[in-house]
């Protein structure tokens, strides 16, 4: 009976086989899956006997030691979702499915009806969350703020300018009506409390008897704001004077403010601290170099981005933007001691190792790239050839057992 225990044993081991392949083909195009290789070990009596080894030993047959998973990097595809999100690396997502932790690859994402990331099963990826555009540091599912963002007031405006140092000096003082007593002018949006958008400008004039650039040239500067409680809804004042060298550099101060604005809509009174920092007075038409403020409207969420560590941005219809959280990544020392569990999910096992979890670009983790998605790492043209080894083998070892049968049949017919 020796000989037929040895073919079922092929049997059984080239059915794995087949069985191992097939699962790989039939998963050729499941996003985030691993192909696993049937590995096989020989058998002998002896060894089961723990006995001393002999001359001519004949095998007893094989054994499937191992079903081993690879987790060779798949090819990534861009796909359209801007929540769909590859790993280039070794880390897997780590989801909350059910009050289980289970991990895996599939970065196929979307929002639930409470604004929380899950994949197609449900599960919740976790992340680190954000409050105010922070990390706040703690672990958990990561949900989507869907509420507008509040108003800000600006607080600060940088203006780099280049003042024309061919102008012609004007005397007098500014008045912003009349456009002949000053140089140049600028107008920016800032915003009060109330997201309510409101004019400033400021006002230029090269200081009489200044033109000569052996000295350097000082310019004064004025400014209005609309939308307050000031006459005919306009406050006006000074901001000072900019001085240059004459190599037409800033020598002077390049700060200044404009403090207790009372805004006409019933928004909050504050200060605008402004800066000339970079300005230049060269023999160039006037001209705004740079113009940043950081106030804004309230604005509706228009979108979501993610970058390459991870982190979650919202994206407004004011045109700012503000993280919302950051995708976090797990490896473990030993992959293939992970339980895979289906559904794209793997689960912590002793053999696996403890798990190591960070921002991705982080401890081996790898990076992440949103719009796409990583394709199965099965190479169904090897597979289909070591599909037809396999049938090849398990018919083989089919024969083996016909032939034992017909030496049975002759001997019983002596």
């Amino acid at each position: 009976m020796g000989a037929f225990n040895t073919a079922l044993s092929g049997l059984q081991a080239a059915n794995t086989d087949l069985q191992t392949l097939g699962n790989n083909i039939s998963n050729a195009n499941t996003v985030g899956f691993k192909s696993s290789n049937a590995e096989f070990a020989d058998a002998y009596a002896s060894a089961m006997a723990n006995t001393a080894p002999t001359d001519g030993q004949v095998g007893i047959g094989t054994t499937v030691q191992t079903i081993a998973q690879q987790f060779t990097q798949g090819n990534i595809e861009t796909t359209s979702n801007p929540l769909d999100v590859a790993i280039n690396g070794n880390g897997f997502f780590q989801f909350n499915y059910n009050g289980s932790t289970v991990y895996g690859r599939n970065g196929q994402f979307q929002l639930n009806k409470n604004g929380v990331i899950v994949d197609a099963n449900g599960g919740e990826l976790i992340g680190i969350q954000a409050q105010s555009g922070q990390l706040t540091g703690a672990s958990g599912p990561l949900t989507i703020n869907q509420n507008a963002i509040a108003p800000q007031a600006t607080s600060g405006l940088s203006l780099g300018l280049n003042l024309d140092s061919t102008n012609t000096p004007i005397s007098g003082t500014i008045n912003m009506n009349d456009p002949s007593t000053y140089n140049y002018s600028t107008t920016t949006t800032v915003y009060d409390s109330l997201g309510t958008p409101q004019l400033l400008t400021t006002y230029y004039q090269l200081q009489s008897g200044s033109g000569a650039t052996s000295s350097g040239q000082t310019w004064d500067v004025d400014y209005s704001v609309t939308g307050t409680n000031g006459a005919s809804g306009v406050t006006s004042g000074s901001l000072g004077t900019l001085q240059f060298n004459n190599l037409g550099q800033e020598t002077g101060s390049t700060s200044t403010s404009i403090s207790g604005i009372s805004w006409a809509d019933g928004a909050a009174s504050n200060t605008i601290n402004v800066s000339f920092s970079g300005s230049t007075n060269y023999n160039s038409p006037n001209s705004v170099i740079t113009n940043n403020s950081n106030g804004y409207s309230a604005g509706q969420l228009s979108g979501l981005s993610i970058d390459s560590g991870g982190n979650i941005f919202g994206r407004y219809s004011n045109g700012e933007s503000q993280l919302m959280g950051q995708i976090s990544l797990t490896r473990f020392p030993n992959n293939n001691g992970l339980q895979n569990l289906g559904n794209n999910y793997w689960a912590e096992t002793y053999v696996s190792g403890q798990p190591l979890s960070g921002g991705p670009g982080s401890s081996n983790l790898g990076v992440l790239q949103a719009g796409a998605v990583e394709q199965s790492n099965v190479d169904i043209s090897k597979d289909l050839v070591n599909l037809i080894v396999a049938q090849q083998a398990y018919q083989a070892n089919a024969q083996t057992i016909k032939t034992q049968n017909t030496v049975v049949q002759t001997l019983l017919s002596l």
